[in-house]
């Protein structure tokens, strides 16, 4: 494994010229377990309320934001480098890092990424300019920590990446929002909020950032959004805890098939999604909570 970046890379930066870029619709980070197939459901929802703040304790890749285009949000997540990338392109970001599609150079990068982390840096443009690389070039979008809080996902192995280099196109939006990384109950709601989350899928796998997302994570969560008293909606994997967790705190549920397999099961089924809602005009709770 190489220490750093092949000579061929860092003999020049790229010459070439930004890649051209579309408005800011699409989410800039290729990001497993995204919500761009759900968008039209929460619109529906979200429809009639843009006045309201629109706040994801857990935004992930953005794509919910990014289909709704609210005109004030405010995005959390417990990740603080995918957010420190978002406070970039807040502020106008260019990549001037020489990116390759290739392992050693892969493998390289995330060496250097890992120890501006452990120095303290993970705030920097240059940490974000490498977030970015790993993301597009790791395996399937994932992004995972290890216990040490070091990044650890492979190499993707992918036939061809389209780089982008200048988020200027991101700027206008992204900078009328508000981006934190906390735990989401210290996050300071509105009563008027309209507050969509999608927390971490209820399976094994929750190594997401250093920590992890346990079951009473969930239920924590659950709880917490029903105490709301303005519009939720809330999305997750639909097993048969979480299923029974929100219909005991009076959520109203609607199963949705979602846009992709679960291997596990041997037939790669269909996965099942619940949209759970409160608050809203037309909803009937199963149960209010007390």
């Amino acid at each position: 494994m190489a220490s750093r970046p092949p000579a061929r890379i860092l003999a020049a930066m790229p010459s070439a010229a930004a890649t051209p870029f579309s408005p800011p619709v699409r989410p800039p980070l290729k990001w497993a377990g995204g919500k761009r197939w759900l968008v039209p459901h929460v619109r529906r929802l979200w429809g009639g309320r843009e006045r309201r703040r629109f706040v994801e304790p857990f935004c992930g890749g953005l794509a919910m934001a990014l289909g709704l285009r609210p005109r004030r949000a405010l995005l959390n997540d417990v990740n603080p480098h995918l957010i420190g990338f978002y406070r970039q392109l807040a502020r106008g970001f260019t990549i001037s890092l020489p990116m390759e599609n290739a392992a050693d150079t892969y493998y390289a990068y995330r060496q250097i990424f890992n120890a501006l982390l452990a120095a303290g840096r993970g705030h920097t443009p240059e940490a974000a300019a490498l977030f970015y690389y790993l993301n597009r070039s790791g395996f399937n979008g994932l992004c995972r920590f290890n216990s040490r809080g070091e990044f650890n996902v492979p190499f993707g192995r992918y036939a061809r990446i389209a780089y982008v280099r200048d988020f200027s196109a991101y700027r206008p939006l992204f900078a009328r929002w508000e981006f934190s990384s906390l735990d989401f109950e210290a996050l300071q709601l509105k009563p008027t909020d309209f507050v969509y989350a999608d927390p971490p899928y209820d399976v094994p796998f929750t190594q997401y950032a250093r920590g992890r997302f346990s079951w009473d994570d969930q239920v924590r969560a659950a709880e917490w959004l029903a105490r709301h008293p303005g519009p939720v909606v809330l999305s997750n994997q639909a097993t048969p805890r979480v299923v029974a967790l929100y219909r005991k705190l009076g959520y109203v549920l609607r199963f949705l098939t979602a846009p992709r397999r679960i291997s596990c099961t041997g037939d790669r089924a269909p996965a099942r999604e619940v949209l759970a809602t409160r608050n809203l005009e037309g909803n009937r709770p199963l149960l209010r909570m007390t």
